[in-house]
């Protein structure tokens, strides 16, 4: 046998074979820095009773007012919701949910009466709400042409291929393609009040202003570019299955149309929960005087468009204003008074274990 021999390891992590061969093997150890190594300075917090105890009273002290503050404020924000699905035999919408298809040419129109039982004084927004419609499935939420939506001409013409099989009918290219806006909602809702006197006022509700505007101005753009004539620029393409009228029929206003049109671009905003609401109008409060939205009797129509009885699902109109938190949501306020409040009673548990046993540990420690 050939016989070698080993030096010591080099401080660069080398070590020496000697031998018939000879020469350098490198070491696995790693270079000895103080990075390497470990050694670099560090601070390890010692926890002793003098810095968790008022940690645990402070975070309670802060967490626990905040708390209060932001579930007043949730309360303090008023809302009415009302179902108009029509599953009952007694509900005005009954004839319509049973009768009511994707198919159907021709739309059913019911009226729901109602009470304010308080009035609302600043703007009231208008949503429409929505259960057991999961558009947060993933087929679904991938059904769309992004480069379509933003106005690229291209795209118009030959739809992306996640948007199938809603890319095409007919042997013509669906604007806008895919899933998302082929189950676009198009319930129609108008809101009208009963004045005592046996009058009906029918509320003014504003259609723009509830889209992003980030989503308005740079995700979202018809194609063509300033051209205003969007039947020529959307000619060749056809309007999804589900839909009564094509894109270029949305909305009488150019600056409220087409892609851009608002209505649309909510829709698209996908929810992440199968139960979500969706904002369809503005109530603007237009004299300082009078309430927004007097108490009293009121009245629902409905344009039933939207049929939701194959899924199980149900229909909703949600009036509420809102604060500077936004709206309605109670669940933040009590996770903060929750927090605070374990916190607060973890450091009273432990003041009390540290005045019992603490001294005692301290005597037992002079006697050793």
């Amino acid at each position: 046998m050939m016989a070698s021999s080993f030096n010591a390891k080099d401080e660069d992590g080398h070590i020496t074979v000697s031998g018939a061969g000879g020469g350098t093997l490198q070491s696995k150890k790693p270079e000895n820095t103080a990075f390497k190594q470990q050694r670099l300075p560090a601070w390890q917090p010692i926890l002793t009773a003098g810095t968790v105890l008022p940690a645990f009273f402070i975070i309670g002290l802060i967490f626990i007012p905040i708390g209060i503050g932001l579930y007043v404020t949730s309360n303090n924000i008023k809302e009415f919701e009302i179902d108009y699905t029509g599953v009952d035999m007694s509900s005005p919408c009954f004839n319509c949910s049973q009768n009511f298809s994707w198919n159907s040419t021709r739309p059913c129109t019911c009226t729901i009466p109602f009470y304010l039982d308080q009035s609302y004084e600043s703007n009231v927004f208008m949503y429409y709400g929505l259960s057991n419609f999961y558009q947060n499935h993933r087929r679904y939420v991938k059904s769309r042409d992004d480069s379509q939506l933003n106005g690229d001409m291209e795209s118009l013409t030959a739809p992306s291929k996640e948007c199938e099989p809603y890319a095409s009918h007919n042997n013509k290219p669906v604007a806008p393609c895919g899933a998302i806006a082929n189950s676009m909602f198009n319930d129609s809702l108008e809101l009208f009040y009963n004045d005592p006197n046996g009058t009906k006022i029918q509320i003014p509700l504003t259609a723009t202003g509830i889209a992003w505007w980030t989503d308005k101005h740079v995700k979202f753009r018809n194609p063509g570019g300033n051209n205003p004539n969007l039947t020529t620029v959307f000619q060749g393409t056809t309007k999804p299955v589900n839909w009564h009228r094509p894109v270029f029929e949305l909305d009488a206003d150019p600056e409220n149309n087409g892609f851009i049109n608002e209505d649309f671009i909510v829709w698209m905003r996908t929810a992440a929960l199968p139960t979500f609401r969706k904002l369809y109008r503005i109530i603007q409060k237009r004299n300082n005087m009078v309430p927004t939205l007097p108490r009293g009797n009121y009245s629902l129509e409905v344009v039933y468009n939207y049929p939701v009885r194959s899924f199980e699902g149900r229909k909703r109109m949600i009036l509420s204003t809102i604060s500077w938190m936004g709206g309605k949501n109670p669940f933040l306020g009590i996770a903060y008074i929750t927090v605070g409040s374990v916190c607060f009673f973890l450091g009273v548990v432990l003041l009390i274990i540290h005045h019992k046993y603490g001294s005692r540990n301290n005597s037992a420690d002079i006697s050793n």
